[in-house]
């Protein structure tokens, strides 16, 4: 697979993302369901704690990655949703951090939204990666 960043602004690479991505040479293409914090049980985790709640969520999409055979590095679209924006921002650099760590910057989305489908939860990702 390569990846060819598209940014005719630079300002998004300094948070940690791109404008854009061109794929090419992709074998599979996976679609993740939006992952919160929750336990291997299914049970919500962490309430009103959006930093644990952001680290949890991103440790179950790398899950769901590793169970198809990749990894971070091979995710090209994210999608955050959140239902308090302002306080998930000071934590946003935990997620920012290990994306770089893996060499990856994709294209995201971030939304403040009224509610996620589980009460209590503060943090969903959904994403796309391909190999």
């Amino acid at each position: 697979m390569e990846r060819t960043a598209v940014n005719p602004v630079t300002w998004s690479q300094e948070l940690g993302f791109n404008q854009g991505e061109v794929v090419s040479g992709q074998t599979r293409t996976l679609y993740i369901s939006g992952q919160t914090a929750m336990s291997t049980d299914g049970r919500p985790q962490h309430e009103g704690d959006v930093a644990a709640q952001l680290a949890l969520a991103l440790d179950n999409l790398e899950a769901v990655l590793g169970e198809a055979r990749m990894t971070l590095a091979n995710l090209v679209r994210l999608t955050v949703y959140t239902t308090d924006v302002d306080a998930l921002f000071p934590h946003y650099g935990v997620l920012a951090g290990r994306l770089a760590a893996s060499g990856v910057a994709p294209t995201t989305t971030m939304l403040g939204v009224t509610r996620l489908a589980i009460p209590g939860q503060l943090v969903e990702l959904e994403g796309t990666a391909v190999d």
